[in-house]
């Protein structure tokens, strides 16, 4: 696998200059950016503080690639008679609007812009798809039911717990201190909806903005982001709690739910920049482009190797920024297409494909591999009847991989919590070892189910696999003075056997308990101040007989 930070040098070398993105809209790159007002040793003058904390807690230096668009440039063009929509600092470049295309021979002569060798002409002929797929089907749930989880998840039980997400939340990793930008097509109502009640009223959206037509968030344009929202940020307890109830989020509209062009990804490029700049820590895309409304600007499967489309160089950039960028694989699976779509063929996030709640692949899911042979998706989650709310405040249930991201999102966000200052492809590559199929990926499934239970032990260094070790039991506190907490890994639906001996084998406590399958299993044990300070031994008995001894301490405040 490509490591995260490589650049490819052909990264600015592969679009048409003014190449048409949308009907009179245009992206134009500079040569250089030279006339700045900027310089990489003032990052504060144009990089947020918690931008800057990121890149430090990584050692991600501050480059020319950082620094804004040069101011004069983008004047030369607006005098010229071009409306500024979009800038990329990344790649250089603006995305601008003309009604009189002989302002693109004004541009042309500029010396600043920078000629660039034709685009390639792009296989076309192939249908548009509707560009949110299956989950505007979906079905409303007017009933509640039965839940007896520490967040009464409601109708997301299901989703969060076949990933053993709760076993995260009950340890109190709730997202608290991580920010999530979400960029999608619009967030209908959430500035009223009572879903997001806990979002607004903790402060908890931290800024907006319609990178489609260069303004402030209305929050009535399309209700697709505000559905992926509830997924990770809703709080409605009983009913639907997310994903990632205690994190805060940034709301960014880069998809046009009108009409289908290559300009979206040049929004997608400016969103995940600001993001960048505003410091967020994880990026939840549901979007993904193969077809567009204008043929001649089609992907093919050939571009789908994380290189050749614009949206997934800057998935990738982002990255490397070290941003998390977590995409939706697509719902091509059942089309004649039926590959993952930009930006999931990016080498260095996170792609995720669907199954339905019983961990069984969907048909509409894309699949993979990416056209250079790299296992896509890497994890699938529920995304066939997952938990939403609607803008009316309803819950419902939709499908798409739009859905299954935001649960892995929110998940993710949780278990980075645990520990800021592992770097993001680490984070990645736990989640594909904890997954269900990890030893064995495909291009339906890649590796599978992720077990963040599992993941959360992998990350602390105990690896549950091995089912002889008894790093699988941990005690704490330890010494205790009064009560302390066991925790078990089960791979089993089983019976578990907890006694407390003293040194010489005489039992003082006996306890049995149901485990989870493939969990973390945790037991309250205390108060017991009668007992004298000393040594002593907590044993634990599995169903199918194995044993697991531990130390453990008492000792008097």
């Amino acid at each position: 696998m490509r490591t995260l930070f490589i650049f490819v040098a052909s990264i600015l070398a592969v679009f048409q200059l003014a190449a048409q993105t949308a009907p009179g809209k245009y992206w134009i790159q500079f040569t250089d950016k030279n006339p700045s007002a900027f310089s990489i040793d003032r990052p504060g003058e144009f990089l947020s503080v918690r931008a800057l904390e990121r890149r430090e807690r990584y050692d991600i230096p501050v480059t020319e690639q950082d620094l804004p668009v040069a101011r004069p440039y983008m004047d030369s063009l607006v005098s010229a008679g071009a409306v500024l929509l979009n800038r990329s600092k990344w790649f250089n470049a603006v995305t601008i609007q003309v009604t009189d295309t002989t302002v693109l021979d004004r541009i042309r002569q500029f010396p600043f812009v920078r000629q660039l060798k034709s685009i390639r002409t792009i296989k076309s002929g192939l249908f548009i798809e509707d560009k949110f797929g299956m989950e505007n089907e979906c079905l409303q749930l007017n009933h509640s039911v039965t839940d007896t989880t520490e967040l009464r998840y409601g109708q997301a039980a299901r989703q969060i717990g076949m990933l053993n997400g709760h076993v995260l939340h009950n340890q109190g990793f709730q997202g608290q201190g991580m920010v999530i930008a979400v960029l999608d097509g619009g967030f209908t109502n959430v500035n009223t909806n009572h879903v997001f009640d806990t979002l607004r009223n903790n402060n908890q959206i931290l800024g907006t903005w319609d990178f489609v037509n260069n303004c402030p968030l209305a929050f009535n344009e399309h209700n697709h982001g505000a559905q992926v929202l509830s997924v990770m940020g809703g709080n409605l307890p009983g009913q639907l709690v997310g994903t990632a109830p205690k994190a805060s989020f940034f709301l960014l509209r880069t998809e046009d739910a009108a009409s289908e062009y290559l300009i979206e990804e040049d929004n997608w490029v400016a969103g995940a920049e600001w993001a960048d700049s505003a410091g967020a820590d994880l990026i939840n895309s549901s979007l993904g482009y193969t077809h567009f409304d204008d043929p001649s600007t089609n992907h093919s499967y050939e571009d789908m190797d994380g290189n050749s489309t614009r949206i997934s160089q800057a998935a990738d950039i982002a990255a490397a920024k070290g941003m998390l960028v977590v995409t939706s694989a697509g719902n091509e699976g059942s089309s004649a297409w039926h590959f993952i779509s930009a930006p999931a063929d990016a080498d260095s996030i996170l792609t995720v494909g669907a199954v339905d709640s019983m961990g069984n692949y969907v048909l509409f899911s894309s699949t993979g591999p990416t056209f250079d042979g790299r296992i896509k998706p890497d994890v699938t989650a529920q995304g066939s009847l997952t938990a939403i709310a609607g803008s009316d405040g309803n819950i419902y249930r939709g499908s798409g991989t739009s859905f299954s991201s935001p649960v892995i999102c929110g998940l993710v966000a949780c278990l980075w919590q645990t520990n800021r200052s592992l770097p993001p492809m680490t984070i990645i590559q736990t989640l594909r070892e904890s997954a269900s199929m990890s030893a064995n990926p495909d291009s339906l499934y890649g590796y599978g189910l992720p077990d963040f239970g599992k993941a959360l032990f992998l990350l602390q260094g105990i690896n549950p696999v091995r089912l002889e070790d008894e790093s699988l039991l941990r005690i704490y506190p330890n010494p205790f003075s009064e009560a302390f907490t066991v925790e078990f890994y089960s791979h089993d639906r089983q019976d578990l056997t907890v006694d407390l001996l003293t040194v010489n084998g005489r039992k003082l406590l006996s306890g049995t308990y149901q485990s989870g399958y493939t969990s973390i299993n945790r037991m309250e044990i205390g108060r017991y101040s009668i007992f004298p300070d000393g040594i002593y031994i907590l044993r634990i008995t599995t169903g199918s007989g194995g044993q697991y001894v531990q130390r453990i301490v008492k000792a008097s405040r």
